[in-house]
């Protein structure tokens, strides 16, 4: 049996979106809770744009 082996990449991928995301949705918020809201969203990102992927693609 081989042994697999992670460099990690992956990890510093969704760190760089995470912190793209936040930027994105904080900058664009009016308030403090679109703010807070923004930073959830950021949180779940790719699900995000997993959904809306699946919706383009099924539509």
């Amino acid at each position: 049996m081989k042994e697999k082996i992670y460099t990690g990449s992956n990890g510093a991928v969704y760190g760089l979106g995470f912190i793209g995301a936040a930027v994105y949705y904080i900058g664009h918020a009016e308030g403090f809770w679109m703010g807070v809201l923004g930073f959830l969203k950021a949180c779940v990102w790719p699900a995000l744009l997993v959904l809306h992927a699946l919706e383009f693609l099924y539509k």
